[in-house]
């Protein structure tokens, strides 16, 4: 089946469409863009240059994909934005491409952004994302998968967000979210283990306690970061759960939120 498009819209002839693209009303789809097999693109969408979507990505009117970043170090070089499949951009939704020549902010697969949500330049999201109504991602921020964020959140440039992790509507995120864990607040709190996340992604009842007990040790003992990451060091060779959260806090530039 080959590409379905309006005849309002203006599709850039470098641009290539795969089977089953649909292109709506007064879209604009940019040069040297990508759209995969079954992606459909809404009445006055826009998908800027150099940007590739992978299969069955659905973006509704109005959202504006990959576009140039918001950023004043750039002058116009070749960035890029890379996206997956199974992606579903709503509404007004924006993202930038990244800054700086063959630089590239890049989104996983099966993500759901919602209406007014921004995703900064240079940006890495991984997969099963959830970005409720007016998230706003700085550039820079890295998302790992299965993460929900609630509506109204701020995530300041760098950050990084850890795995199966919850963070509550309007909290304003300056430091790095540790995976598997709740962060809620205007000035952000943790407020434990995202029980209910991990039990729906399947995490067995052996792993939650390991990973309770990892939580203790970090954030309701008297040790400091130091010790309590040297106290986990049995508990991270056996887990790949734990390994994974002690790895990440050994990796975080910005500090972690406690």
């Amino acid at each position: 089946m080959k590409a379905s498009i309006h005849p309002t819209a203006v599709v850039d002839p470098s641009a290539e469409l795969a089977e089953g693209v649909e292109i709506g009303p007064y879209a604009v789809v940019g040069r040297e863009s990508r759209l995969g097999r079954g992606t459909t693109v809404g009445a006055h969408a826009v998908i800027g240059p150099h940007t590739t979507l992978g299969e069955s990505n659905r973006v509704f009117p109005h959202a504006c994909v990959g576009l140039d970043p918001q950023d004043l170090k750039y002058k116009g070089e070749k960035s890029l934005l890379v996206v997956g499949d199974d992606n579903t951009f709503r509404e007004f939704c924006t993202l930038n491409r990244g800054c700086g020549e063959g630089n590239a902010t890049r989104v996983g697969s099966h993500n759901l952004m919602m209406a007014y949500s921004h995703v900064g330049h240079d940006c890495v999201l991984g997969s099963h994302l959830v970005l409720a109504n007016s998230v706003a991602l700085a550039g820079h921020v890295v998302v790992e998968d299965h993460v929900g964020i609630g509506g109204l959140v701020g995530v300041h440039q760098f950050c990084h967000v850890g795995e199966h992790c919850m963070i509550g509507g309007g909290a304003m995120v300056s430091k790095d979210v540790v995976p598997y864990v709740m962060v809620s607040g205007d000035i952000p709190q943790l407020f434990g283990l995202n029980l209910v996340g991990l039990k729906r992604a399947g995490f067995g009842r052996d792993v939650i306690r390991v990973l309770e007990e990892a939580y203790r040790t970090l954030f309701r003992s008297n040790l400091n970061t130091s010790q309590a990451l040297a106290a986990l060091a049995g508990a991270a060779s056996q887990s790949p759960q734990v390994a994974h959260l002690v790895e990440f806090i050994k990796g975080s530039e910005r500090g972690i939120q406690k």
